[in-house]
């Protein structure tokens, strides 16, 4: 809505804003708010607001917990699930150190630095992502809401109006919707955003997922991005449409080429397969994540590429004539659960690392890699993903390109904070274990 600040404060007189909520995230994704009142913003835009940032996760040790969040004018919009005579607005924050640098503990400002090097190169990254998500009758239940599935619009779909009621206030919030529908597994949905900048783009997957939760709560349920809340149906994925422009030029098309990729495009493909593996941690965050890139589910979960084949890492859609800017590439192993700054970071590093190195490009793998044995796999030389957080966590431990992407300071704080979720998870004790075990032991 706003783009400048004299636009910002025009709106708020406008509407009669009391209240500002600035908007930040932790190094795990996860958001974060303090609400102003109008009467200090010239001074938050001037200086920005002061805050405590040791207890934020992967922010500051308690002998530097000084932090200024500083709001970007351009990310305000009115709040939609406010009360209309009481309008509520919000902006992202950039998180600075007490001298006004920017805090290299910020995903913000990491990704920045990133399309910074990007802008550096002559391109700029667009992004689409398709996020999944669950409701749920509540937060301690996945008591399953209908028994629809992929596309159907009839009763079954319990949740065509909180779908329709999400998309018009994400809309109201600057955010164009492409398209929704019910998803594979019951009860499961997917809104699915037209593609941005990537900087746009996180900012906007933080709010979908703030939107997604208010408006199911305001109808009485509740939504969650969990990957894999049920066991024996699919998870819930974060597919990464994402492609790279030099001015209006869609830099991964070619005309000559039999398939309209060019050699850029087939660069980065090939960086993303390459570090794949170093990635994972980030795009595939919690414990539960690898619970949903298991065989059998549409998660992918072997290192290949393809144009149809929807069991490969990385799909190409088909390309039609006159369509030459939405050539692009689908990155199909991220959650919706991951910190976006993060993820679309690592991303973009794995594929100018591919542009930059040219690596080439393996065959592409157009047989469901599902249903062939572990030595044709092997014969191919086609790899797998890390198969739990620790794997992936150990790998990505190693990576000089994710350390160098994200920085030392989240980089350390971001291993540190996985090695403590896993150490809590290796410790619990399942229901599967007592149901399979003490009978018998």
């Amino acid at each position: 809505m706003g783009t400048n600040v004299d636009d910002v404060f025009e709106i708020i007189e406008a509407t009669d804003v009391r209240f500002i909520q600035m908007w930040f995230t932790d190094i795990l994704g996860q958001l974060k708010s303090f609400a102003i009142n109008k009467d200090e913003l010239e001074s938050a835009f001037a200086e920005g607001m002061g805050f405590d940032g040791s207890s934020i996760q992967g922010f500051a040790r308690i002998d530097e917990s000084d932090m200024i969040a500083k709001p970007d004018p351009a990310t305000f919009q009115l709040i939609p699930w406010k009360p209309k005579d009481k309008a509520v607005g919000r902006m992202f924050c950039d998180i600075l150190q007490p001298d006004g640098t920017p805090y290299e503990g910020d995903p913000r400002y990491a990704l920045k630095r990133n399309l910074q090097r990007l802008e550096e190169m002559g391109y700029t990254m667009y992004v689409g992502p398709e996020l999944e998500y669950f409701y749920f009758k509540d937060e301690l239940t996945t008591e399953v809401l209908d028994e629809g599935g992929y596309f159907d619009l009839t009763t079954l779909d319990a949740a065509s109006d909180w779908r329709r009621d999400t998309i018009l206030a994400l809309e109201e919030m600057g955010i164009y919707v492409e398209y929704s529908h019910h998803e594979v597994a019951p009860s499961q949905h997917e809104i699915d955003l037209r593609y941005m900048d990537a900087l746009t783009m996180a900012d906007n997957v933080m709010t979908y997922r703030m939107v997604v939760k208010e408006i199911a709560r305001m109808h009485g349920v509740y939504a969650t991005f969990m990957p894999k809340p049920i066991f024996g149906v699919n998870g819930s994925g974060m597919h990464v449409h994402q492609s790279l422009f030099k001015g209006d030029k869609n830099v991964f098309f070619d005309p000559d080429d039999e398939m309209g990729l060019s050699d850029t495009c087939r660069y980065y493909i090939a960086g993303l397969l390459h570090h794949a593996k170093e990635i994972t941690a980030i795009t595939n965050q919690w414990m539960n994540s690898y619970k949903r890139l298991v065989p059998g589910y549409e998660a992918p979960v072997y290192i290949s590429w393809a144009r149809r084949n929807r069991s490969t890492l990385v799909r190409v859609p088909m390309y039609k004539p006159g369509k030459e800017k939405a050539t692009r590439i689908e990155y199909r192993s991220p959650d919706p659960a991951c910190n976006p700054y993060l993820a679309f970071s690592v991303m973009l590093a794995a594929g100018l690392e591919g542009i930059e190195k040219k690596y080439e490009l393996p065959p592409q793998m157009e047989q469901d890699l599902y249903h062939i044995t572990d030595e044709e796999r092997k014969k191919l030389e086609i790899d797998s993903l890390p198969g739990s957080l620790i794997e992936a966590i150990n790998i990505t431990e190693k990576s000089e390109l994710v350390r160098k992407t994200l920085g030392d300071h989240i980089f350390h704080n971001f291993i540190v904070s996985k090695h403590i979720e896993w150490d809590e998870y290796r410790v619990q004790i399942t229901p599967f274990e007592i149901k399979k075990l003490l009978p018998v032991l």
